[in-house]
Formats: structure tokens, sequence, C-alpha cells
């Protein structure tokens, strides 16, 4: 199960889980014989470490099975602060090729999500280039961005909201025509 807490996630307009709600799921997960992962995916500025430090041992006490990191401080925090905490590298962190997913590996994460815009022959490919333990995973729907892996800019310009914050306008999914010389 994939869940996004009310904090530190890119679902920034989810009804994602408060800490009770949160401890919860995991214990009803558990029950039902399932894992829980928890993504704590937000591309982070310096003042979203207030607190993360704290959650990252919350988490371990709920007994989380894995956090999906995207960004490189706070997959470093956690290794830090909860040395033992399964990750999961994001999509958002937008692994394209083998030596990037091997770096990631080398950080210690267990699963990496590939971009979005991964090919069967890449994701062959990367599979191959990893070591056996190495978890690789690739969506094969959803929202398709722009930008890499929602990696987006275009939602600020048109929509005033920040994907990379997890409060995407969605333009890309706005109508629009081509124009050549301001004709159609």
């Amino acid at each position: 199960v994939y869940v996004g807490g009310s904090k530190f996630s890119l679902r920034a307009n989810a009804k994602n889980f408060d800490g009770e709600g949160l401890k919860e799921a995991v214990e009803y997960t558990h029950a039902k014989g399932k894992k829980i992962y928890v993504a704590v995916n937000v591309f982070a500025d310096n003042s979203d470490f207030d607190g993360l430090e704290e959650y990252f041992k919350q988490l371990q006490e709920y007994g989380v099975d894995a956090v999906i990191i995207s960004d490189p401080g706070v997959l470093a925090l956690c290794r830090q602060v909860v040395p033992d905490m399964e990750i999961h590298l994001s999509t958002q962190a937008n692994t394209t090729n083998k030596y990037s997913a091997k770096f990631w590996a080398e950080q210690g994460v267990k699963r990496i999500v590939l971009a979005r815009e991964t090919s069967l022959d890449e994701i062959k490919e990367i599979r191959e280039f990893l070591p056996c333990d190495i978890e690789i995973e690739a969506f094969i729907h959803g929202a398709l961005c722009y930008c890499y892996s929602g990696q987006c800019f275009f939602s600020s310009i048109l929509g005033g909201r920040s994907g990379n914050r997890g409060k995407c306008a969605q333009p890309c999914r706005l109508p629009y025509e081509a124009l050549e010389d301001g004709k159609k």
C-alpha cells in the first residue's frame, strides 16, 4: 500500500494521513499481511527539514515497511536518523539510465522507481546492470507530464502552482490549438 503523510509528500492537495491515521493504516495493512510504503518525496527547501527527523523516527516506530524519497538531502537525513529504514526512490527522482540507477543503489536505495518515460528496452538494460538485490519498478499508466516525471515549471507559469511542490495545476491536460503565425 502506497500512502502519503500530511507532511513531506507531493500530494499536497490530497487528504493524506496524519500521525494517528498513519499509525492505524500501518496496523491495518500489516494485519492483512501486506506492506505499507510512505511517500516522503517532497523536493525539499531548507524549511522542509523542520520536523523531518522526528517524522522519520515516527515512521520507524509505526513499523512502516519503506519510505519513498526523491530528494538526495532527504535521503541522506533518513539514512542518518533511521539507518535500517528501507528506502525506495520515487519516480520523481527522474532515473532514466543505468548509471543513475547504480548511483542510487550505492546510496542504499532498495527499490528504484524509474522515470515514467523509460522504455521497456531501457528498463531491461537497467535491470541487467544492477545487482540482483536491487528492485526496479516502473509505472505503466498514469499522468505523464510535459517534463520528466513531474519536474515541471509549466504549472507554475500557467497555473501559479508548482508541480514540484505537489500542487500541480495540470496545464498539460488543458485544451490547446496549434497556430502558425497566429492562425490555425
